[in-house]
């Protein structure tokens, strides 16, 4: 029975189990600490890129203790249910954690005043501030499903059975069915498409591995334990494999309590994963999700309102590239000869991971200076930080056209798109636009199925580039000199809208390249993307297959017939049935993943579903989306219409043909017209004459260490003051012309 503990007992008992769990955390992020100090070694670098903004680190830290209290008190404890925690003793425990305070709406009550979104997606909606900001919990559409209904995945306990029959191991379904020697092309679109879902994937989610590289109670080096103890959860190798042991794998990083939540109970003690950026298309990917980042990524000194660039090299047209980290020498990897080239620096710490996302993180950082420039000489009465901001408010509008006009109806079909997504109805607040555990961790994980073995580098002629011959997949992770050193970004952007993708089929999923042989650069092996995908589901608890059926309206699967219908690969149908025993034990990354495609589209219907619905939540429940009311005016939209990926290319490279449609595949020169005949955008839509009251009051004065924006949105004109990232504003932040002068003298920025 349940025993009730007197409030000064489970005072105590909390107390002494935060201290407890505060020295078994501790104890596990030692060596990690001590690793992070040492030189980088081309092993470590993956770590190393995976690392997410020193908040994240801190609130992961806090999540870590949180959790690892709730534990000790359950060992403790063991008659003491959780549920008889009280809320305040749960909130006791979360401030004792470092957890963050709750954040409430109060704080956006000014919003009204912020013309342009903040950087942390705070605010967006001002009921919720939190929605689809960075540092919060992957939202559930469904329940998850831990093995002790808290925290342990699924597949922790070897002995536990799924409708009577134990989950195979994620290599046996890897090495049985997911593994391809071989890949078809898509005759329809180009190589670009799987670039783009990438790189836009890399705007919405980034779900932080836990901070601990020990296991918490063992001391055990994840990197060498076969052991289940977390956070370790190596996946083990199969009989099949002929291969002992096992490789490496940590959990995500739990989430910090939601406050949001009132009922106490296992919903709100189980583990949630967390999103360290903004939910929102935001181009985050460019300016990051911090305002430390984001001043990094600025080039402040230049009062020009934008990007820093390499300051070391150009490319052969002298077009900039991205800048480099801030700690050097980087742990990206050397050419055989010449001076080093360190990692770049972009709004996602991912950009280093292959030569075609590099080449997209470089297109954008120009075309963000390339219109700062256009706005600079049509409005030269607008302050470096209008032009900054007004160019990001562009660039995010363009990020939000290419993915939701161009490349969600090509994924999922225009008949799912008209259902699940349909016509833009203007800025809902009641929708939540926080990314979905079940999009991050497998729907949006279709396109590693679509990932070529081969990475092709093209001349002018569309032939393969004499220089510059194509590369196996595991030669261009983390490799930036090759854009330096080997023609800048132009052979690897011809070879990804020059070349065709590669397609899915049930039974040529994952090139060998990734499940043999993915470069994981802190391993000594080779690691394998389909355990790592499915190891992943089974980390965040995820339902399974037949459940997220049920959940998109589909019907379930229950005999072997119902699946091969679903698939339409009679023998691949087997061999899932036959490996997973019972179709509820499906991981919904494979189920998915094998339904047949429906007409149009690059995905079954389940992945169509939660691909749509996830896609629509980001559009409806985003404030400053680019349709949205008082966004950009009529004649601005219009402009804005005119861009797509052709265009920024164009634009931005020395490539001189293209498709109308990049992500469309065709042999060159079929369709190929030159950059002339793309349509480019007239930034004369964003002229803005100075206004009378400008005229009459001057322009504010500038200060050091920040700008101003100016908004009339009150009725009357205001200089709005911020400080740049480090400094802390003195005085009052805005002052309002009246008459035919300023109220009052402008605020200074002191340093922190």
């Amino acid at each position: 029975n349940a025993v009730y503990l007197p409030a000064t007992t489970v005072g105590k008992l909390l107390l002494s189990a935060y201290q407890e769990s505060l020295e078994i955390v501790q104890a596990a992020l030692e060596p990690s600490r001590q690793r992070r100090s040492t030189p980088i070694s081309p092993k470590n670098v993956f770590t190393f890129f995976r690392q997410t903004e020193p908040e994240t680190q801190e609130i992961s830290r806090a999540a870590e203790i949180f959790q690892t209290t709730l534990q000790v008190l359950k060992n403790r404890a063991k008659h003491m249910e959780p549920a008889l925690l009280s809320w305040d003793d749960v909130e006791l425990i979360a401030e004792l954690s470092q957890c963050p305070p709750e954040t409430h709406s109060t704080i956006c009550q000014h919003s009204h005043l912020n013309k342009y979104r903040s950087i942390s997606g705070l605010c967006n909606n001002r009921e919720n501030p939190r929605w689809g900001a960075v540092n919060i919990p992957l939202i559930r559409w469904l329940p998850a499903e831990y093995e002790d209904g808290e925290r342990e995945p699924k597949g922790w306990n070897r002995g536990q059975l799924y409708n009577g029959f134990q989950l195979p191991l994620p290599r046996e379904v890897s090495t049985k069915i997911l593994r391809s020697s071989s890949k078809q092309e898509d005759e329809v679109y180009s190589e670009i498409l799987v670039e783009w879902g990438q790189y836009i994937d890399h705007d919405i989610t980034l779900t932080p591995q836990s901070t601990g590289s020990a296991a918490f109670w063992t001391g055990f080096e994840c990197l060498t334990t076969c052991e289940n103890m977390h956070p370790c959860f190596p996946i083990l190798e199969t009989a099949e494999t002929g291969e002992q042991g096992c490789m490496p794998f940590f959990r995500s990083s739990p989430a910090c309590l939601d406050n949001h939540s009132s009922e106490i109970g296992v919903s709100v003690l189980q583990r949630q994963q967390m999103n360290s950026i903004t939910s929102f298309i935001d181009a985050s990917v460019v300016y990051g999700t911090t305002p430390k980042l984001e001043s990094h990524l600025r080039d402040l000194s230049g009062l020009n309102g934008k990007l820093a660039i390499n300051d070391q090299f150009k490319d052969p047209k002298g077009r900039p590239f991205l800048p480099n980290v801030a700690t050097l020498p980087s742990a990206c990897l050397q050419g055989p000869a010449g001076e080093r080239v360190e990692c770049f620096s972009a709004g996602d710490s991912r950009v280093n991971e292959g030569l075609p996302l590099t080449s997209l993180h470089t297109l954008w950082l120009r075309e963000h200076n390339r219109i700062a420039e256009a706005l600079k000489l049509i409005n030269d009465h607008w302050s470096p930080e209008t032009i900054y901001q007004e160019t990001r408010k562009i660039i995010g509008a363009l990020h939000q056209i290419i993915t939701m006009r161009d490349y969600v109806p090509k994924i999922i079909g225009s008949e799912s798109y008209e259902h699940y997504i349909g016509t833009y109805g203007g800025y809902d607040p009641t929708t939540n636009p926080s990314a979905s555990n079940v999009f991050a961790t497998a729907a949006f994980r279709f396109g590693h199925a679509t990932i070529p073995p081969i990475l092709r580098r093209l001349n002018e002629s569309f032939k393969e580039h004499e220089h510059f011959p194509d590369l196996r997949l595991q030669n261009t992770f983390f490799n930036p000199w090759r854009i330096v050193k080997e023609g800048g970004i132009e052979p690897v952007l011809r070879g990804a809208i020059g070349a065709a993708a590669k397609t899915v089929s049930a039974d040529m999923l994952l090139t060998e390249e990734l499940t043999e042989r993915l470069v994981v650069l802190n391993m000594q092996q080779h690691m394998d993307l389909a355990s790592l995908n499915l190891q992943r589901g089974r980390d965040h608890a995820l339902p399974g297959y037949n459940d997220w059926r049920g959940f998109c309206g589909l019907t379930p699967i229950k005999t072997l017939d119902d699946f091969k219908e679903v698939v339409r690969d009679y023998n691949i149908a087997e061999k899932i049935f036959e490996i997973y025993k019972h179709p509820d034990n499906i991981d919904v990354w494979l189920g998915g993943l094998v339904e047949h495609f429906l007409a149009g589209s690059r995905t079954g219907p389940l992945f169509a579903c939660l691909i749509g619905k996830q896609m629509k939540a980001l559009r409806d429940g985003d404030r400053f989306w680019w349709e949205a009311e008082g966004m950009f005016s009529q004649q601005q939209k219009v402009e804005l219409l005119k861009a797509s990926l052709s265009q920024i290319i164009c634009e931005n490279t020395n490539i001189r043909e293209v498709l109308p449609d990049s992500f469309m595949f065709r042999k060159y020169p079929s369709d190929y017209i030159p950059c002339e005949h793309i349509p480019s955008m007239n930034f004369e839509a964003w002229r803005e004459e100075k206004s009378q009251d400008l005229k009459q009051c001057g322009t504010p004065r500038e200060i050091k260490n920040g700008d101003f924006i100016l908004s009339s949105m009150t009725g009357k004109l205001v200089a709005l003051y911020s400080c740049y990232h480090g400094f802390k504003l003195k005085g009052a932040a805005a002052i309002v012309c009246e008459g035919n002068q300023w109220n009052g003298q402008p605020p200074q920025c002191t340093g922190i």
